[in-house]
């Protein structure tokens, strides 16, 4: 076994590395996840995750957790209407769209993200997860790294996987190709107390999720769990525009809301005039679809860290779970005569898959920020529902 008498460090307890570490240990090897999050009650920031049969729920079925994710997942929040910038709705599928319909390739079962990193968490053995650990440096030791962390610890690996997302402090290790902007941003924030708060919108949203198309932007709406409300407003700007804005600042951001959306109607101010400060700005980068690199035998890298894409297809989960499921699949062959081998094989794979879902995800982006974005979102729903 290629693993045997080897330790493995992922860096990042997101969903991507809690999966690896998960289907690592049912193999028998021996895992650390260092996290820099606090400890396992941190607030997990964002909206909520759609998982896909092909690789986000295959991953899961796995790591023989698909029974807790069913416990856990939110059935009907996949549920949605499309609506113009008046908010008048032009597509639903509330009334004919079953609640549950795992193992149809179209079923895309939406879930919290707290609620699915508890599941992974929880699956793991005692300690796995070595809390507080914010990556800083890493320089080669005998055969494999010795990390440093913020809190003044260090730790050796013989094998490291970075799942440490967008801003990957691990990614540079491995290769100097960096992300470029997609040419679109967008801006994030939270409701509570929806019903009470931004009524006509909560309204509209029946649990499910509002998205809106008007004058090349589009403006996301989704409930979670606890019963607050998110939302997502993204649109084609110059990429040092927004950089500037005093996220905390509410009469900034209303007046930046009022003036890029003054063709949309004033309900939707609402939204900007309940959301909690600061909202979460996020300028979209992708990485290049021909990046390539040499392999090492101790490094590589999954999910945002090794191919960041746009959110427009949904894939940025599914590709990083479906990662940890191959890269568990590659280390556990014993096919391979050594580990550098087995990465390669990996690497040249998920760059291949993960370039497809990037080029969907950015002629997805072009598309829905479009002047014809509602024309061309409610073709593509109503062909998919028939």
């Amino acid at each position: 076994m290629l693993l045997q008498n080897k330790t493995i460090a992922i860096v990042g307890g997101g969903p991507g590395g809690l999966t690896l570490a998960r289907l690592l240990q049912l193999k028998g090897a021996t895992v650390k996840v260092y996290e820099r999050d606090l400890n396992k009650d941190a607030r997990v920031q964002g909206t909520t995750l759609d998982l896909h049969e092909e690789s986000g729920l295959k991953a899961l079925r796995q790591a023989h957790l698909l029974d807790a994710f069913k416990e856990n997942y939110r059935p009907g929040a996949d549920r949605m209407i499309i609506v113009n910038e008046n908010a008048e709705i032009f597509f639903s599928d509330h009334e004919g769209k079953p609640e549950e319909d795992f193992g149809n390739e179209h079923f895309r079962p939406e879930i919290d993200r707290g609620p699915l990193r508890k599941i992974l968490l929880e699956s793991l053995q005692p300690d796995t997860v070595v809390w507080d650990s914010q990556f800083v440096v890493m320089e080669k030791q005998n055969e494999g790294w010795l990390l440093h962390f913020k809190n003044g610890t260090s730790a050796y690996a013989d094998i490291v996987i970075g799942a440490d997302g967008a801003n990957s402090k691990i990614r540079p290790y491995i290769t100097d190709i960096r992300a470029f902007y997609s040419g679109i941003s967008g801006l994030m924030g939270t409701v509570y107390n929806p019903e009470i708060a931004v009524p006509n919108i909560h309204k509209l949203l029946k649990d499910g999720k509002i998205m809106a198309f008007g004058g090349g932007k589009n403006l996301t709406v989704a409930t979670k769990g606890d019963g607050s409300m998110a939302f997502y407003l993204s649109y084609k700007v110059e990429e040092s525009r927004l950089k500037n804005l005093d996220l905390a600042d509410k009469s900034q951001m209303l007046s930046l809301f009022k003036n890029d959306l003054a063709e949309w109607d004033t309900m939707w101010h609402e939204l900007f005039e309940n959301a909690e400060m600061p909202f979460m700005l996020f300028p979209i980068y992708c990485m290049p679809l021909n990046q390539t690199w040499t392999a090492l035998q101790n490094l590589t890298m999954l999910g945002d860290a090794a191919h960041l894409m746009p959110p427009f297809a949904g894939e940025g989960v599914n590709m990083a779970m479906l990662d940890a499921l191959e890269l568990s699949d590659y280390l556990c062959n014993e096919n391979f005569n050594d580990t550098q081998t087995a990465i390669a094989s990996y690497e040249k794979q998920m760059r291949e898959r993960a370039a497809v879902a990037a080029y969907e995800s950015l002629e997805n982006g072009d598309k829905m920020h479009s002047k014809d974005a509602l024309q061309i979102m409610l073709s593509f729903f109503n062909e998919h529902r028939n």
